[in-house]
């Protein structure tokens, strides 16, 4: 027969040790503590700070020991809500920051500030109010780096005893009202106009004055080509002028060549367009009985015989006639005449006349 007394001491000193398992475990497991990488522990014994735990195996007094969370001490990075704020010339815009932040002490972050992301928020928007309300719309919109400086070192004088450093502090967005907004674009539309029509005219100036520029040149070396063709057609036309006079000066011509060649130039000034009115001079007789003479002369003497040819006598036109066109038709049938019959003289003295260019070679 089994003892009941004895059975029953079994049971409990099995539920005794079973119990005491449960208690050893949960002393273990309550005396070690794993921290990560990259956070921090706060421990507190008996409710007052007692140390900071590392990252890796940590051991704790089980039921005095107690952990707080933990802390991370990575950067952060915190984007704010809008925030409206007053300029200087009193228009409300709403600016976005974004904060970067690290925590540096964990008993600091833990003991010294209640919640440290609120109060970096707080703090913020005071000190964003505080540097843009001294600044208007344009200045506020140009000078974002210099309102990121000065957030940056307020925010970090006042959060260096929270156990803080704040490393950055950016303006995400700074948007005034819309109709600000408007009036902006317009204005800017209204400025992009202007420069498109200053460019514009400057193009069109500059077209100008490239196109007179060009018309100036082409007038210049049109001028120059017309001064250098004026200039070489003188330079020749006196070169033969000089050739005319040295030959002539060669030649010694005596008066009764120079009668012949004025009997030869009548008929080419009587032919002009514009002679209406044309008067036979009185020299032209003259001119051919000297002619005649001496070539009459010549041919008796050289040859007897031979006779001397009719000379033919040219009657001497009126002074003035009562047509215009009359009196040019015959001044020119009389010149023509004239030449024709100095002409036959010519020809008939040269028959009997022996060459001066031989003669001089003769000599």
């Amino acid at each position: 027969m089994v003892d009941i007394g004895a059975f029953i001491g079994q049971i409990f000193i099995i539920v005794l040790l079973v119990v005491l398992a449960v208690f050893v475990i949960v002393v273990v497991f309550r005396s070690i503590r794993i921290i990560p990488q990259a956070y921090s522990g706060v421990v507190e014994r008996l409710g007052r700070y007692q140390r900071t735990l590392s990252p890796g195996l940590n051991l704790l007094v089980p039921f005095i020991d107690r952990l707080r969370p933990l802390v991370d001490m990575r950067e952060q990075v915190v984007s704010f809500p809008p925030q409206p704020v007053i300029t200087e010339d009193n228009l409300v815009v709403s600016i976005d920051t974004v904060v970067y932040f690290q925590v540096t002490d964990a008993r600091a972050a833990t003991y010294e500030i209640a919640n440290y992301l609120s109060a970096v928020e707080q703090l913020t928007t005071t000190t964003l109010r505080n540097v843009v309300g001294g600044l208007n719309l344009e200045e506020a919109l140009t000078s974002r780096d210099e309102i990121n400086g000065q957030l940056r070192v307020v925010l970090d004088e006042a959060t260096g005893k929270w156990g803080l450093r704040v490393s950055r502090v950016e303006l995400k967005a700074i948007d005034p009202p819309h109709s600000i907004q408007d009036s902006m674009e317009k204005q800017m539309r209204a400025e992009r106009d202007r420069r498109a029509a200053i460019l514009t005219a400057e193009g069109s100036k500059q077209s100008q004055i490239l196109e007179a520029e060009g018309r100036r040149q082409a007038e210049i070396l049109r001028a120059e080509g017309d001064k250098q063709a004026a200039v070489l057609r003188a330079q020749g036309e006196s070169e033969a002028i000089e050739m005319v006079f040295n030959a002539i000066h060669v030649g010694e011509p005596d008066q009764k060549l120079l009668a012949y060649q004025y009997l030869q130039t009548l008929p080419k000034i009587a032919e002009s367009a514009s002679s209406k009115l044309w008067i036979i001079p009185s020299e032209l007789t003259e001119a051919l009985q000297g002619i005649g003479d001496a070539f009459g002369g010549r041919v008796k003497g050289g040859d007897d015989a031979e006779s001397s040819p009719p000379r033919t006598s040219t009657p001497r036109a009126p002074r003035t006639s009562a047509s215009a066109g009359t009196a040019t038709d015959a001044a020119v049938a009389a010149a023509r005449e004239a030449a024709s019959a100095a002409d036959n003289i010519a020809s008939e003295a040269r028959a009997v006349t022996p060459d001066p260019e031989r003669r001089r070679r003769d000599s």
